[in-house]
């Protein structure tokens, strides 16, 4: 009878370590599932899709060859106008016309206002083209950061979505180890039910972010497919550790350097900002409008030339057309271009001070996100999420020793899961304001988007 109580016993004792085994070594096989299968995206496949597929960038580019095409109708001169002309004909059945010989005209009259109106008209049509180009590249900036925005967006979903699964599959095996617990009466039954309530808890919150994560990719396959059409959304890898900081932007010495006055910012010139560009033409433009106003003083000024053949003689035939501004010397359109400049030279202004400001922004957000994500992936990349893994082993370690209460050991898994999407949410941060910067600096944000020093692959 003794013996075959202690074989019971050292069955239950062998049933717990092995669940504590499980729970402590098999855990990282049982948490990795893996994401649905879908094809790989990578921020410089985001880039290459939005520039070639996107439409409003295309309609932005339709915009600059309107813009052009006004430019080559500015340039075009005025057409002659002919003008032929037969006297002293005959009516129809009538009797022909007696001591009255016929007289035939044709003179051409060519416009003159072109040779002094043509050059103003030009200035504006030009500047024109470039407010288009201009704006063109705005959009392109725009439409990046919101590409990057919507692919950042999924992979920190991903993130979420992994780190719940891996958090419900740990509590499912502390859920097992304490059900066995019970049922050999080493542990009180509320220590189930707690571990029950916070493994329904991690399961609930899996399926929010499961649910965030379908509307992520969803948004993010506009950018790189027809959401009508598609059948697969795409699988969005990033790098794991932060993007260096621009090569042609002053790089800050630290944190503490970037918010005192006696250490301000580097002044990053804002000429290069497509937005900016955009308002100087706009004023270029302006000022060229109010040239071709002046000149309309004197509109349909033309030169007259032909020949007029009569009784067979053949004369020549010269004058000039010229308006006589009397009543209407064009000054309303004057003061209504003359208006619409001082307006766009305010709106230059405006634009300065608000560019100004988003760099100085830019800048230090990612000074301090740079500086950051580099303390956390600095000396091992691994090693803050391997401090989160290890403080949650040792306290499931105390737990199973009987050296540390339930709450704790939740606390710790808590905090593993924190730990992780802090890790993650600050890479992704410090990767978004780096972009920020290179569009608030007025670089093009396709021509080289930025790599990680160190790339790791972050997919789930």
């Amino acid at each position: 009878m003794l013996a075959q109580v202690l074989q019971e016993t050292v069955r239950g004792r062998l049933r717990v370590v092995g669940l504590a085994f499980v729970l402590c070594y098999a855990r990282p096989a049982m948490a990795q599932v893996m994401m649905p299968t879908a094809p790989s995206l990578t921020l410089r496949m985001l880039f290459d899709s939005v520039q070639a597929n996107y439409p409003a960038i295309q309609a932005a580019q339709r915009r600059v060859n309107a813009a052009q095409g006004s430019l080559r109708t500015a340039r075009a001169f005025g057409n002659p106008m002919l003008n032929l002309q037969v006297d002293q004909i005959s009516a129809p059945g009538a009797q022909p016309l007696i001591g009255m010989p016929q007289q035939s005209t044709a003179m051409a009259t060519f416009p003159l206002e072109d040779f002094f109106q043509r050059g103003p008209r030009v200035a504006m049509a030009s500047a024109e083209v470039r407010v288009a180009d201009a704006e063109a590249m705005a959009t392109r900036q725009r439409l990046g950061l919101d590409a990057s925005a919507a692919y950042y967006r999924t992979v920190i979903a991903q993130v979420e979505v992994t780190t719940a699964r891996d958090l419900v599959s740990w509590l499912d095996t502390l859920v097992a180890y304490n059900r066995v617990r019970v049922r050999e009466g080493a542990t009180a039954e509320a220590d189930l039910l707690r571990s029950e309530l916070e493994r329904d808890r991690a399961s609930a919150e899996q399926a929010m972010v499961t649910a965030e994560l379908a509307h992520a990719r969803a948004a993010l396959s506009a950018f790189v497919s027809d959401p009508r059409t598609a059948t697969t959304s795409p699988l969005a890898i990033a790098d794991a550790t932060p993007y260096p900081w621009p090569s042609n932007i002053v790089k800050p010495g630290s944190i503490n350097s970037v918010f005192t006055a006696s250490a301000p910012p580097p002044r990053i010139p804002i000429d290069a900002r497509p937005d900016v560009r955009a308002d100087r033409e706009r004023v270029n433009a302006a000022n060229a409008g109010i040239s071709a106003e002046r000149t309309l003083v004197l509109r349909a000024l033309g030169a007259t030339v032909g020949a007029m053949r009569s009784m067979g003689m053949t004369s020549v035939i010269a004058g000039i057309t010229m308006p006589l501004p009397l009543f209407d010397r064009n000054s309303g359109h004057v003061q209504r271009a003359t208006a619409a400049r001082d307006a766009a030279v305010l709106d230059l202004s405006t634009r300065e001070l608000s560019a100004a400001a988003e760099v100085r922004g830019a800048y230090e957000a990612a000074s301090v996100l740079t500086e950051r994500a580099s303390a956390l992936a600095g000396r091992d990349s691994t090693n803050f999420l391997t401090r989160a893994d290890e403080s949650r082993r040792i306290a499931l370690g105390a737990y199973r020793e009987g050296a540390m209460p339930l709450f704790q050991v939740i606390d710790a898994a808590r905090a593993w899961s924190d730990a992780r999407l802090t890790y993650f949410r600050t890479m992704i941060a410090q990767h978004q304001s780096i972009l920020k910067l290179i569009v608030a600096a007025g670089l093009d944000v396709f021509a080289s988007p930025p790599t990680a020093v160190a790339p790791g692959a972050l997919s789930r």
